[in-house]
């Protein structure tokens, strides 16, 4: 497969990638990045965790020429030397990111998530890769002391998933100012989309109306959020990709609008039509310092860098999201009556 031409993003010039390796690509925005990178013309490795069962999360059924699924983990340092090599460009997703069973097994997430991405980093340095892009998450501003949030917003680790994630980010960080290894930090804010986890607000109120339930489970409904949908975050991370002056930079990818829970449930009740009630469940309720409150990300940075905008509403997002939940191939691989950590 031959990579597709040098492409424009608002008249800003990116390169074009012949060869990406993707981390967490069985995952819901690796799936994505995944099959978003191959309709460009992308040859692709794709990383799915090792499991004896031999599955690839959603990348099963997902099929192309330029595309090879690996099964292994990012924990191993040796398979990391091995996933790299040829790539030019890779893109690092694979996390734990789930909030609520990072208090239950935060050690965990310390071994995946900062411990997977010094591998990575020691994978890429060694085998000379042109790219290397590091995810992060809005999660490690904490509640916003300001709006709208930039780059420069102090970190806040209200739980052990974001304080990995930040050290992760400083790990990235070290190799480009120790190293200069070509490394982007990729700071998304709340991605959701078809195939999210239900451990997500969007997609546990979605599964729960659609299984014909009319009392919703749900955590605190005030805080506010910035919602990309899933193509719009996956074309962010493809143009920080091509973008040289992205490099050694923390960048978001955000929307720059904010809405609350409650706005955000009610949107969604009425898209499907559905007549119920919010009922607050105290698992679904963070511990009081960890709640982040809001976020609202600038996005500025990337705009100037890449020319990147958001094209996809919030409304016309859900309708979407809505529409593949609703079909019952997908819903029923949700547990609505279970609370998913």
């Amino acid at each position: 497969m031959t990579a597709r031409p040098i492409f424009l993003t608002n008249n800003i010039l990116l390169k074009k990638m012949k060869k990406a390796v993707v981390t967490g690509a069985d995952g819901f925005i690796g799936s994505h990045l995944t099959q978003m990178l191959l309709s460009r013309g992308t040859e692709v490795k794709a990383l799915a965790q090792y499991n004896s069962f031999n599955t690839w999360g959603w990348l099963e059924g997902v099929s192309s020429d330029g595309l090879e699924v690996v099964t292994g983990d990012v924990r191993d340092p040796d398979f990391c030397r091995t996933l790299v090599k040829g790539a030019d460009t890779v893109f690092h997703l694979a996390a734990l990111i789930a909030i609520p069973y990072s208090y239950v097994a935060p050690d965990s997430y310390v071994d995946t998530n900062i411990k997977g991405t010094l591998n990575m980093c020691q994978a890429c340095r060694d085998a000379g890769t042109e790219r290397l892009l590091v995810t992060s998450t809005s999660e490690v501003y904490g509640t916003a002391r300001y709006v709208p949030i930039d780059e420069n917003h102090p970190r806040q680790p209200q739980s052990p998933y974001s304080a990995t994630k930040i050290g992760a980010d400083a790990i990235a960080k070290s190799f480009f100012n120790a190293f200069s290894l070509p490394v982007s930090i990729v700071r998304p804010f709340n991605t959701y989309g078809p195939r999210q986890s239900a451990r997500a607000i969007i997609p546990t109120i979605i599964t729960q109306i659609a299984s014909g339930m009319r009392s919703i489970k749900v955590g605190d409904l005030s805080p506010t959020r910035d919602f990309n949908y899933v193509e719009d975050t996956c074309r962010g991370f493809i143009a920080i990709a091509g973008a040289d002056d992205a490099v050694g930079e923390e960048i978001n990818i955000a929307t720059g609008r904010e809405v609350t829970m409650r706005q955000t449930l009610e949107t969604i009740a009425s898209l499907m039509g559905a007549d119920v009630e919010w009922v607050t469940d105290p698992q679904r309720l963070r511990p009081g310092k960890s709640e982040v409150f809001r976020l609202l990300g600038s996005n500025e940075k990337i705009r100037r860098l890449t020319g990147w905008q958001p094209e996809v509403t919030l409304e016309e997002g859900l309708r979407r999201t809505i529409e593949w939940f609703c079909k019952d191939d997908n819903l029923r691989k949700y547990k609505p009556e279970i609370y998913n950590q």
